[in-house]
């Protein structure tokens, strides 16, 4: 069975699709996007064609390097109607394309785990910096109405023990001078760099900062704890936990993330970031493990991480993100974290049968 087959998934999408949400303004547009085979990408290009089954006639042109990868991600009913068109691209080289003009643009490339923070600290920032600037080039040539930046929790760096939430104007501590700095120092270039082209080039911007995100669309090469905590249980093994677990983190399933980034892109203001969150999915990450072990019937064990694994980890000890603003204008999130991680698990382990 396919992702895209699973009764389960295919709820998780028609729900998004369903919400209401000002959908007209995609109505014949062109909407472009990196990232469209990740995890967040591909939940929202598999929405906008259920929103197309119902006339949105959304043409979506999703920038990838494999054609292979991308053609066996979505329904091959997809690519023959046209309504999406794959476009060979890196992110860290200039977007050349045939288009005359483009609707929408959403960045969500990035390296998003923390095995290729450690090993590959280049393309880490290059493509949270060259790789944005190449694609607010590429919005402002060809008469782009709205480009939106996901950006991350990351940009908050350390809770400084004088909140318990981070709204958007926390600002929190970094060491920049540290490999693992790349990726936060770089998501907080990018959205300045959001601010220098509305600007100097009239560009309308937004950017939706997500927080971790997980659910079946999930990479098999992430190496974030919770995806390696999902694989563990699948697999029926002991839930490996590489420090004591009391991070306190902020997590969204992918079917709240994509219908807030879509809130954001659709209703935002321009300017402004917004946090894609929700306190009934906060929990430490011992709680999480412990949730994804009895699932698997095993228990939680306590393992050193190697000094590479060390280097690409977070040291926030407390992320907890505050999503008051993305509510107030309009978005709901469906998903507390025990609601999502048994779809996911049950989602997946369908997949493997």
């Amino acid at each position: 069975m396919t992702l895209y087959e699973n009764e389960l998934y295919k709820d998780d999408v028609t729900g998004v699709a369903s919400l209401e949400l000002p959908w007209e303004k995609l109505r014949g547009k062109k909407l472009m996007l990196s990232g469209a085979t990740g995890l967040i990408g591909s939940f929202l290009i598999d929405v906008i064609m259920k929103k197309n089954e119902d006339g949105l006639n959304c043409t979506v042109y999703a920038l990838g390097r494999s054609e292979e990868r991308m053609k066996s991600r979505f329904k091959p009913s997809f690519f023959e109607s046209g309504q999406l068109v794959f476009v060979k691209y890196d992110v860290k080289e200039a977007l050349r394309c045939e288009l005359m003009d483009v609707d929408y643009i959403l960045h969500l490339a990035s390296n998003t785990h923390p095995l290729q923070y450690a090993t590959e600290p280049i393309s880490t920032i290059t493509t949270n910096v060259i790789g944005l600037k190449n694609m607010l080039d590429f919005a402002v040539d060809h008469g782009c109405s709205r480009f939106a930046f996901a950006s991350s929790n990351e940009v908050y760096g350390e809770n400084r023990g004088d909140t318990e939430f981070f709204d958007e104007d926390y600002v929190g501590y970094i060491n920049s001078n540290t490999l693992r700095a790349g990726y936060p120092e770089s998501k907080r270039c990018g959205e300045a760099l959001c601010q220098a082209y509305m600007a100097e080039k009239g560009l309308d911007t937004v950017i939706p900062r997500l927080t971790r995100t997980y659910g079946p669309t999930m990479l098999l090469s992430d190496t974030k704890a919770i995806s390696q905590f999902i694989k563990k249980a699948l697999n029926g093994e002991d839930i490996v936990l590489k420090s004591e677990g009391n991070q306190f983190y902020s997590y969204t399933y992918v079917a709240d993330a994509v219908s807030g980034l879509l809130t954001v892109l659709l209703v935002g203001e321009s300017g402004h970031a917004y946090n894609i969150a929700d306190a009934k999915s906060d929990i430490t990450l011992k709680d999480l493990a412990g949730i994804l072990a009895k699932y698997a019937g095993r228990k939680v064990v306590f393992e050193l991480p190697d000094s590479v694994e060390a280097s690409g980890y977070s040291k926030a000890t407390k992320a907890r993100l505050d999503g008051t603003k993305l509510k107030k204008i309009g978005w709901n999130p469906g998903y507390d974290i025990e609601t999502g991680l048994t779809r996911t698990l049950s989602i997946l382990s369908s997949l493997n049968d």
